[in-house]
């Protein structure tokens, strides 16, 4: 017999409220029970009790049923991410069960890359994908992930730590970071993965070393991929304090703030 056969399954609760898509999804284990994904105009302290109810009903759970919380942390939407973050340091520390923080941008990537991966056979070999929010003024939340095609059920590898970044200093720090890297290291496609609308020019200064294999991919976040991420870290015995995990709250780097404030 099977020893997993034996053993409780465990459920556990996943929310974002860091962009402007409230992402919801219930899973058992590491597989999906519901999800529920709204546009709720950054309305979010409104919908977001309403909408985990109506995730935990589809699932045909109660919160009583939850044995861990995973919630997004950003970076994003400075009043959007407490929203969640509070409402999930709440609802594990009255259930008395394990919280953990999940970086929103993480599971933007792995969405939005399987999105993409969904509509078109990918080319073989390793992809970046770089998330990206808007944060005004020409900078954007964002990090580097790598994926392989070979391992399309694997979560993204990071590559660099999440961030506010001048879009303009990042889509040149990509291409001087691959001009580096031997020919046999280099990524077969880029993906820009996001609230691309405003940095879809920048992003093109790309396209000289890429052409159609740079990618410039729209994408709301969905909560399967927060429950993912966060079912990993609940079911490998990770847990955050209930009350010291805060929203990453970003900041651009010294040399960043000096040309933001030249302009």
């Amino acid at each position: 017999m099977n020893n997993n056969d034996t053993k409780p399954q465990q459920r556990f609760l996943a929310l974002d409220t860091s962009t402007a898509s409230l992402a919801v999804s219930v899973m058992e284990q590491d597989k999906l029970l519901s999800e529920v994904n709204t546009n709720a105009d950054r309305n979010h302290s409104v919908h977001l009790h309403p909408v985990m109810a109506q995730a935990l009903a589809e699932a045909g759970l109660g919160m009583d049923q939850m044995d861990g919380i995973a919630v997004g942390v950003g970076p994003g939407s400075y009043t959007g991410i407490r929203i969640a973050v509070t409402a999930a340091k709440t609802l594990a520390w009255a259930n008395r069960i394990p919280l953990v923080g999940v970086s929103s941008l993480h599971a933007l990537a792995w969405g939005g890359l399987k999105s993409g991966w969904n509509e078109a056979e990918p080319k073989a070999g390793v992809h970046w994908i770089i998330p990206l929010l808007d944060a005004r003024r020409g900078q954007v939340y964002t990090a580097l992930f790598a994926a392989d095609s070979e391992s399309q059920e694997s979560a993204p590898i990071r590559l660099e730590a999440d961030g506010i970044r001048l879009m303009q200093s990042w889509v040149e720090a990509i291409k001087e970071r691959i001009s580096k890297l031997p020919e046999e290291e280099r990524p077969v496609c880029l993906w820009f993965i996001g609230e691309v609308e405003l940095h879809a020019e920048t992003a093109r200064r790309l396209e000289p070393g890429f052409g159609e294999r740079l990618h410039i991919h729209p994408y709301s976040l969905e909560g399967r991929w927060m429950g993912y991420l966060g079912a990993a870290r609940l079911l490998a015995g990770e847990t955050d304090d209930v009350h010291t995990l805060v929203p990453n709250y970003t900041q651009l780097s010294e040399a960043e703030a000096n040309l933001l404030r030249k302009r």
